[in-house]
């Protein structure tokens, strides 16, 4: 069974780029992977095994 999480980045607008990595990295390191990137990084879902 899947579980999915909606994140919406709140990014500012330095570095960008760079916060929207650590974003990402930070949540595979807690074992979510991307599922779907909304337009101009407008939400991003995740997803991850829940019996892990």
């Amino acid at each position: 069974m899947k579980e999915y999480k909606v994140v919406i980045p709140k990014l500012g607008f330095t570095n960008r780029v760079e916060k929207f990595e650590d974003m990402l990295n930070q949540h595979a390191r807690e074992g979510w992977s991307v599922n779907h990137i909304g337009q101009n990084w407008s939400s991003v879902i995740f997803e991850r095994d829940k019996n892990r």
